[in-house]
């Protein structure tokens, strides 16, 4: 499984950025829920956003009221809307989908590359 971001970049504070996700692959897969993590300099990745199968989400204390996450309705992605952005949001961003292999009956989580996000004045 292949899992791809796209939409990060540079944004001064109270801007938006809205960041996609998408997983793919050759096999067949059941995606179980998708989330978006950050990762800034120095710190350990955290959890962002998380949107599971059944339309249930969760959002870090930092981000409430902020951004959000949902899916533009194409099977298997996943959006990151992030608006009033502030300094301290400047991370890479990654996506990640917990996926249910019937083939091997298992489930995995796969992670993407990452996508640089910057809010700077």
């Amino acid at each position: 499984v292949q899992v791809v971001e796209s939409g990060g970049g540079l944004v001064q504070p109270g801007e938006s950025l809205r960041l996609s996700c998408a997983a793919s692959s050759g096999e067949t897969f059941s995606v179980l829920g998708m989330g978006w993590y950050r990762q800034a300099p120095g710190s350990r990745r955290e959890l962002v956003a998380r949107l599971k199968a059944g339309g249930a989400t969760e959002y870090a204390d930092s981000v409430k009221g902020r951004f959000s996450i949902g899916t533009d309705g194409a099977k298997n992605t996943v959006f990151l809307q992030m608006n009033a952005l502030k300094l301290e949001d400047t991370a890479i961003y990654y996506c990640n989908a917990d996926v249910y292999l019937p083939e091997a009956n298992v489930d995995y989580t796969y992670w993407g590359q990452g996508t640089q996000v910057n809010v700077s004045s």
